[in-house]
């Protein structure tokens, strides 16, 4: 068996670009699918697909360590996070592949079943990215976590942490605290809330006067309070709360993960499976995390092919916590990917199908084509015009 050919489709889900790989063999009617989606790095991401196609074009797709390892050895040039976007599309798109060849489901390949449903969680807004980005006012926080709630779901997460810079003045800490009471009021403790921090606190001290604020209202854990890569700020929060610390979202290079790691500040790791090396890589930092007594939540706000890799994922990962979703991203989601993401009382259940499972619609993706995402990220100034992270 040989890989015939690697091609790109992409579809525009308003926030983002989706982009999704497929990987062709001589087998007549056997390819599979992956997704590569990096948020406003769409034609950067295809671009390093079609580079990186030549290095695999008549290689057997299920040999898939030496196939990453071509693409991560043979490019000479450290990939970053679009090569490695690119590079994880591809590795989905061949244990798709690997999957329906012998029959069986990619979860089985990966180790098999650990657990029988995955518990999952949403944004506020169920998943519609405005919802998610501009949800500052009590009211509107409220309203839309009632509305995830009646839709099923046992546990959201929230964006509503101010960009900070390196100082929290205190009417912003207050209205965080007077947010987050407000939610645990709304949906009581049942219910899971998690808040992203975006990395918006460019300090340590920033971010330990919102996590303050929101400790009364017991969050399941808060993510990415400093930037990424920050490790000491990390060390230093995870000294002064007791709050449970996640990130990993933006670490791509398993030296990163180690890095991290080597810190011990954080409960939860985050890799994402599209941009980390894709099944073989986040399966390893998992591995590494469970050595260590760290669970994992992986980062999804992406496809509906990059949510089945997370089903996949999650089924056979024995330290996975939870897995987040955005399966209301647009109204159409299913309609371009038919797959095996089904949810009952809050959780995805296991998926039989072979390979991942899914069909994708070419002519309904075609419906969808590349357009300029929403730049969000414009909006990060501060009021005297400093530009700071999103």
């Amino acid at each position: 068996m040989k890989i015939t050919a690697i091609t790109v489709r992409v579809v525009n889900a308003e926030m983002r670009n989706w982009v999704f790989v497929k990987v062709e063999t001589d087998e007549p009617g056997l390819f599979g699918w992956g997704e590569a989606t990096l948020e406003w790095k769409t034609r950067a991401v295809v671009g390093a697909v079609e580079d990186l196609a030549p290095l695999l074009i008549g290689r057997d797709p299920r040999d898939i360590e030496q196939a990453y390892r071509a693409m991560t050895k043979q490019s000479f040039w450290r990939l970053g996070a679009i090569g490695m976007s690119a590079v994880s599309g591809i590795e989905m798109a061949l244990w798709d592949i690997l999957g329906k060849h012998l029959g069986q489901p990619v979860w089985r390949l990966l180790g098999g079943k650990v657990r029988d449903r995955v518990f999952v969680y949403t944004h506020l807004g169920m998943g519609d990215m405005r919802a998610v980005y501009e949800s500052d006012s009590d009211a509107a926080l409220v309203e839309r976590a009632r509305e995830v709630v009646e839709n099923g779901y046992r546990a959201f997460k929230a964006v509503f942490v101010p960009y900070t810079h390196y100082h929290a003045p205190l009417p912003q800490v207050d209205k965080v605290a007077r947010m987050m009471e407000a939610m645990r009021k709304a949906v009581g403790d049942e219910i899971e809330i998690m808040v992203d921090f975006h990395g918006r606190p460019a300090s340590a001290g920033a971010a330990l006067a919102y996590i303050e604020a929101l400790a009364p209202g017991r969050p399941m854990f808060v993510e990415e309070p400093v930037p990424p890569g920050d490790f000491q700020s990390l060390e230093r929060l995870a000294r002064q709360t007791g709050v449970p610390l996640a990130t990993g979202e933006r670490l791509i290079d398993a030296s990163e993960f180690e890095a991290l790691f080597a810190t011990r500040a954080i409960d939860i790791v985050q890799p994402d499976l599209c941009h980390c090396g894709g099944f073989l890589q986040a399966k390893r930092v998992a591995a590494r995390a469970e050595a260590l007594g760290i669970g994992v939540a992986p980062h999804n706000p992406l496809g509906p092919i990059a949510g089945v890799a997370a089903l996949h994922f999650a089924v056979s990962t024995p330290n996975h916590v939870i897995q987040e979703e955005m399966v209301g991203a647009v109204p159409w989601y299913f309609d371009v990917v038919q797959g095996p993401i089904r949810m009952v009382d809050g959780y995805w259940q296991v998926p039989e199908a072979p390979g991942l499972g899914i069909v994708v619609d070419e002519a309904e993706c075609a419906k969808h084509p590349y357009a300029q995402e929403v730049l969000h990220t414009q909006n990060a100034v501060m009021a005297d015009g400093t530009i700071v992270d999103w």
